[in-house]
């Protein structure tokens, strides 16, 4: 196989790779075991606003797909720069389907688009919340730089990252607010110990 044609290889290995990844993604809310009912207790739809910018965001990446003749500008032509990218994207699409679906299936019917509190709320320190306090969050924003890296040029993926950023900030502010409010110096004390969105970083 010429040379040439071994990043375009990659960039479509990576971007079926990262599809599959999004359809299970997907199947981890459509499919998933409905917990009972939970009584609402409070809910704030300011959330919504930090949604919409998140759906900008994924709209930024998927609007032109596969547009580059090469993966990555980084090394124009290089096989092992090429491919050792594709395997990173993918990587990171794995790793954040894995961390939605465990967080999903922990915070049960605690799970809401919109931030909410439900009688008895309890406040979950466990298993993925014991790694970051907003793992999907965390993972979406892993599906979204995973299909940047497959998929988008590098400004729209720039632009995109901003946007997912201002509107996660929107909703964990919000979310955030309702649980100090409930838990206050419990959740003080777990948002001192365990950061938001990435380990290390934030």
């Amino acid at each position: 196989m010429p040379i040439s044609e071994t990043p375009h290889l990659a960039a479509r290995a990576a971007f079926y790779a990262v599809i599959a990844c999004w359809w299970i993604f997907g199947l981890t809310f459509w499919l998933r075991k409905r917990p009972p009912q939970a009584r609402e207790a409070k809910r704030d739809w300011t959330s919504l606003i930090g949604l919409l910018l998140q759906a900008a965001a994924y709209f930024m990446v998927w609007f032109h797909p596969l547009q580059r003749k090469q993966f990555s500008p980084v090394a124009s032509g290089s096989q092992a720069a090429e491919w050792g990218l594709a395997v990173l994207t993918v990587a990171i699409a794995v790793a954040s389907v894995w961390l939605v679906n465990a967080a999903a299936r922990r915070l049960g019917k605690q799970w809401a688009l919109a931030a909410r509190l439900v009688e008895g709320h309890e406040l979950i320190q466990d298993g993925p919340y014991r790694i970051v306090r907003n793992p999907i969050y965390t993972g979406m924003f892993g599906m979204l730089l995973a299909t940047g890296l497959a998929a988008a040029q590098w400004i729209p993926l720039l632009i995109a990252i901003v946007l997912f950023i201002a509107g996660t900030y929107i909703r964990m502010r919000t979310e955030e607010r309702l649980l100090s409010a409930a838990f206050g110096s419990e959740f003080e004390a777990y948002a001192r110990r365990v950061p938001a969105l990435i380990p290390g970083i934030y």
